[in-house]
């Protein structure tokens, strides 16, 4: 076991774990932030995906150690206080079915935004084609990033 610290959300935290347990598992097991879902543990789905430093991470891939001293947002510290506009527009568009996918989708669509916030079918194309959806909503997933991204409620 060793000693890691790294924010959260925000926050500074500390856990006790292997070096390389999955990020994925501390957050979900350790620190009970279960918004994060486990998809296939392989880094094929990205279900997983967290904000390391701002980019899109697949936390099943990642070692805890990767995390130490760095910056870790999870969907539970995308927006605090009400919900993203990724979000807003999520429920706008009837994303969600299932919904399992969604907090890894809305992730790497944030950090797409964040980057190109005007971004073109293409673009969205691009960054979310590793991001898969069993429902096959991706045609309202589009819509959504980009009602993000032009503001539209």
């Amino acid at each position: 076991m060793s000693t890691h610290r790294f924010e959260l959300n925000g926050r500074e935290v500390t856990v006790e774990a292997e070096p390389d347990m999955p990020l994925l598992w501390v957050l979900r097991d350790l620190l009970e932030l279960t918004g994060t879902k486990y998809g296939c543990g392989m880094g094929q789905c990205r279900a997983c995906t967290v904000h390391v430093d701002g980019s899109a991470v697949a936390a099943c891939l990642m070692p805890v150690s990767g995390a130490q001293g760095r910056a870790v947002t999870t969907i539970e510290g995308l927006r605090t206080d009400t919900l993203h506009p990724l979000q807003e527009a999520w429920v706008a568009e009837q994303v969600p079915q299932c919904g399992y996918c969604q907090s890894g989708q809305i992730m790497t669509a944030a950090a797409l935004l964040a980057t190109n916030p005007t971004p073109t079918d293409d673009d969205i194309d691009a960054a979310m084609s590793a991001n898969l959806c069993r429902c096959g909503t991706y045609n309202r997933i589009r819509r959504a990033i980009h009602r993000a991204a032009t503001g539209a409620s």
